[in-house]
């Protein structure tokens, strides 16, 4: 071989030297080619949508691999269901690629009612929405903080902050509507339960301020309105006035007190 190579011209064996790369240049793009299916694609179906399984078959039976990638959840979509695809519908790649799937989970994940009241709607909302929850409805109560949340309603029951939810449920909101035009006696709350004293409030658009229980009450559900503010009359016995959401302070005492002297009748036609 040394003696065949020596025995020739310069110029041949150069010429010889540039005739073998170029075939094994040749050898190796067509080997390239082979190897990595050169001009052999496939374009992504869309399988957004769809039920896993039914993605599944679609996919493998077009030829792609199937890896899930992730799974979340999401209240607007089935269970189960396929929320994202990489690559997207319509991307033309090559054969055997691998299409990675967003899976809905089957089962919403427990989450912790988190603390709205005393926010304003709109941070409210805000709050619902980082949490994965949403609003299911508002009502509007009579009291100064407008458009404050005063209560957390789920199942139309008060919620308590930590409390374990499910993601995606609705939650209503109890919104201050403001204070009232119209003026109305204060009622009178002496000699009513705690608990009677709140309902009565309830109804007539007012609520609860201060409560200050004497030393001796250990539960206020069992005990007794002695005094509020502002009171039912005036110093020169007249009614006084008060408006939708406006709030009375009470005192609470352990024994149900008598009225020495019931002024709730006098000058009722002041």
């Amino acid at each position: 071989m040394l003696r065949f190579i020596t025995g020739k011209p310069l110029w041949v064996n150069i010429l010889f030297a540039v005739i073998l790369i170029f075939i094994l240049l040749f050898l190796f793009l067509i080997s390239l080619d082979f190897f990595t299916r050169h001009g052999k694609t496939l374009t992504i179906p869309a399988v957004m949508n769809m039920p896993y399984s039914e993605a599944e078959k679609v996919l493998k039976d077009q030829g792609f691999d199937i890896e899930i990638q992730d799974s979340v959840y999401s209240d607007t979509a089935a269970p189960l269901s396929v929320i994202r695809q990489f690559p997207d519908a319509d991307a033309v790649v090559k054969a055997n690629r691998t299409v990675y799937l967003t899976i809905n989970r089957a089962v919403a994940p427990a989450i912790e009612m988190p603390n709205l009241e005393g926010m304003s709607f709109r941070t409210a909302q805000l709050v619902l929405k980082q949490y994965g929850l949403k609003v299911k409805d508002t009502v509007f109560r009579p009291d100064f903080a407008k458009n404050s949340v005063l209560e957390q309603q789920y199942n139309d029951e008060r919620i308590k902050p930590g409390t374990k939810i499910a993601m995606g449920s609705g939650i209503t909101l109890i919104l201050g509507s403001g204070l009232g035009q119209d003026e109305f006696n204060v009622p009178d709350l002496y000699s009513l339960s705690y608990s009677e004293a709140l309902l009565l409030l309830q109804t007539t658009g007012l609520s609860a301020g201060a409560v200050v229980p004497d030393p001796d009450v250990k539960d206020t559900s069992n005990a007794y309105v002695y005094r509020q503010s502002p009171e039912r009359f005036t110093y020169d016995y007249r009614f006084n006035r008060i408006r939708p959401g406006q709030t009375i302070d009470l005192w609470l005492s352990s024994q149900k007190p008598v009225r020495e002297a019931d002024s709730t009748h006098l000058n009722t036609n002041q």
